[in-house]
Order: C-alpha cells, then structure tokens, then sequence
C-alpha cells in the first residue's frame, strides 16, 4: 500500500480486485464450520432424543406389565408410569426430533454454501457478483434453522 499523505491510505491497484476474492474464502471458512457445526448438533439431538424417548417406552411398559401383575404393584407401578411420563413430557418439550431435522437441513444448506464458494475460488477472478451469490445461498442457510424453503425466488402467489 502506498502512502499519499500523513493518515491516508491509497489502494493498491490489485487490492480492490482481492476484495471478493478474500471474502468468498471467509464465506466458505464459515460454512464449513457451520456445516461441521450443525452435523455435531444433529447427532447431539439423536442422542437427546433416545436418551429420553427409550426409556420412557421401556418404563412405560414395566409399569403396565407391573401393575397388571398384582394389587400390590399397584402403587410402584404408578410411580414407574409417574417417572415415565416425565421422560416423555421431556422429549417432548424439548423437540429433539424437529431440532434434528433443522439442522440436518442446515447442514445440508452450509454445505452448499461451502460448495458454491470453493466453485467461485476455483475462478481466476471473483467478481462482486459471484460474492453475491454466495451471500444468497448464505441466508439460506441461515434460514434452514427456522425451518424455512431455502429456494430463491419470488414466494409462491396465493388465490384469494
């Protein structure tokens, strides 16, 4: 970079050129750790969900099958069935399963954010356009948590 006067700084003439360039490299950084990001939660919210989602059948059953058994086993049974309903109400309130699929589909998104961007890097030059494209399919991306359609375009029209 060269110096014009004290405090300002003139661009070389390369340097604006590199702009998009270094930007798309930050864009594909980023959804590549999105991506290994959202596959990590993913399998975190599997776990979640079996973790919870088993033995609330398996205690379920027990207490049914205990309950049936005798009239003694009534009162266990219940408070098995008790601790079963807990762990279901928990499954259910914490929605391992959607959570798991919204970031399946985000890690789907970020990896086609980390594959349009290294298609652009394989170019001689990145243009602003390229750079746009990639910001596009970026907030899509970020979309895909929300459970949003992550295709472009103009939303769908609605008879009235």
């Amino acid at each position: 970079m060269a110096r014009t006067s004290p405090g300002t700084v003139s661009l070389s003439r390369n340097e604006p050129s590199r702009r998009p360039r270094a930007e798309v490299e930050r864009l594909c950084d980023e959804a590549t750790r999105q991506k290994d990001l959202a596959h990590r939660r993913a399998e975190f919210w599997v776990k979640v969900d079996i973790a919870l989602g088993f033995p609330a059948a398996l205690l379920a059953g027990v207490s049914g099958a205990a309950g049936l058994a005798s009239v003694d086993a009534r009162v266990p049974a219940a408070l098995v069935a008790l601790i079963a309903a807990g762990f279901a109400a928990g499954a259910a309130f914490l929605r391992g399963d959607s959570r798991r699929l919204a970031n399946k589909r985000a890690r789907q998104a970020w990896a086609f954010v980390e594959a349009k961007a290294r298609m652009k890097l394989a170019q001689d030059r990145v243009a602003p356009e390229d750079l746009g494209e990639v910001l596009e399919s970026r907030q899509a991306a970020l979309a895909a948590y929300e459970g949003e359609d992550s295709q472009s375009g103009p939303p769908p029209m609605v008879s009235g």
